[in-house]
């Protein structure tokens, strides 16, 4: 079974949807990761019985030092594939050089890169938006895309398409994993 390592920063919705679908089926998650000491995804990881590391990144003097950490942690669990999940860090070369990783990104990229993607999404004059999941390179979003989904806008409001784009974003990141994992490995 392929291993992969998840890296989250927050609520961990998506990592839950990981852990759910694909844990023990397809995929072993062998270690959930998070730069924030707080983040609610690490109850899901518990609950799982998955080993989770907290690498708080307001402890580093810079990125380069931080992303020395982690992959350090990761070469430690060896996955097969790294799987950036709502992890909130731009990662430099020293991370990026060494970890084979996938990012899920909530706008069909190039569009809408970085923060605020889902609502810069809405607001931009397109009919349609979506999810893209690309592979991490050290440029911020801009890595070859495996995959994207996309829905259309119509007349909803704001919650309406943010509560799309978080449903779509979970399909299509387990998509891009059994994809990168099955047919290019």
């Amino acid at each position: 079974m392929k291993k992969i390592a998840v890296l989250f920063s927050g609520t961990g919705t998506n990592l839950k949807y990981i852990l759910e679908h694909l844990h023990g089926k397809e995929v072993e998650v062998v270690v959930a990761l998070t730069n924030r000491p707080d983040a609610g995804g690490i109850a899901f990881a518990k609950e799982h019985n998955i080993p989770v590391e907290i690498i708080d990144s307001t402890e580093f003097k810079n990125r380069e030092a931080f992303d020395s950490e982690l992959v350090h942690a990761l070469h430690y669990y060896k996955p097969d594939l790294t799987v950036l999940a709502g992890f909130m860090r731009m990662l430099t070369p020293v991370f990026t050089d060494e970890i084979r990783a996938i990012n899920l990104h909530p706008s069909l990229l190039p569009l809408h890169k970085g923060l605020m993607a889902i609502e810069r999404s809405y607001e931009d004059e397109n009919e349609e938006g979506g999810v893209s999941v690309h592979w991490v390179i050290s440029e911020l979003d801009a890595g070859e895309i495996i995959l994207q989904k996309q829905i259309e806008k119509g007349s909803k409001d704001f919650e309406t398409y943010e509560a799309e784009i978080k449903s779509i974003e979970k399909e299509a990141l387990v998509e891009a994993i059994k994809k990168v994992l099955i047919e290019t490995m």
